[in-house]
């Protein structure tokens, strides 16, 4: 068995330390690539057996990865060590989006110290088809959409509407379930986080955190891209706006 690559986890925690260091690597006697190793080695991401294996996130691996990220930084001047695509895209993204990737680090290591983020089961679609989860990790992707997914919070929201007098049609394109499938769609749709989870932070989920969405429309705020993760219902309407 081989050592995993890298995921988008273990990327955002390790880029925003280089990010943190002036965009210079670490080295393994560092206490930062220490703590750093240790807390990747934690993540539940990998199988019991993965991460026993000998080499497994080690601080010496830690510190090659750091390198990576300097080395492969359009401001470095030297020789670009090797890397795979998922290491360039995240030094793209924190490039392009310095703080709000320094905020899915911050989130990413918060949910793992309390010990919230491994206990939230996986969930069918925090990968999308092709095989790539969210740029700021899946982590934060399985915890949104298990919050998503809360039936409390979902009823909540279709009631809100429902005081309000708002028909209960997606937000982004306006389809009604009622509408097409007459009884059998009565009173469903699908609700879908305004603001990431890693920008709201960990606060108790308000309604007004929610938005009312068909499942399509939930699909493709949800859908990753190279360097591009989540959009909101207002990108995602004005997205259909430019295509039509």
């Amino acid at each position: 068995m081989r050592i995993p690559a890298w995921t988008e986890d273990e990327l955002v925690l390790a880029g925003a330390l280089v990010v943190k260091n002036g965009w210079r690597e670490l080295r393994t006697h560092d206490q930062e690539v220490q703590e750093l190793s240790e807390l990747i080695r934690s993540l539940p991401v990998h199988s019991p057996e993965e991460r026993a294996l000998p080499g497994f996130r080690s601080p010496d691996s830690v510190s090659r990865k750091t390198t990576d990220f300097m080395t492969n930084h359009a401001l470095y001047t030297g020789k670009a060590t090797r890397c795979g695509k998922p290491t360039l895209l995240m030094i793209d993204a924190f490039t392009d989006r310095e703080a709000e990737m320094l905020q899915a680090a911050e989130a990413l290591a918060e949910g793992i110290a309390s010990g919230e983020l491994h206990r939230i089961a996986e969930q069918p679609d925090e990968v999308d088809e092709t095989g790539a989860s969210a740029i700021e990790g899946r982590l934060l992707v399985r915890r949104a959409l298990a919050r998503e997914r809360d039936p409390k919070l979902r009823a909540l929201k279709i009631k809100q509407f429902q005081r309000r007098g708002i028909p209960l049609r997606c937000e982004v394109c306006d389809f009604d379930f009622s509408r097409t499938y007459g009884e059998l769609g009565e009173g469903y749709i699908e609700v879908h986080h305004v603001t990431p989870l890693y920008v709201s932070g960990t606060r108790e989920t308000r309604l007004e955190d929610l938005a009312c969405v068909c499942a399509n429309c939930h699909r493709m705020c949800h859908r990753s891209r190279p360097g591009e993760s989540w959009r909101t219902p207002t990108a995602l309407r004005e997205q259909i706006q430019k295509s039509a």
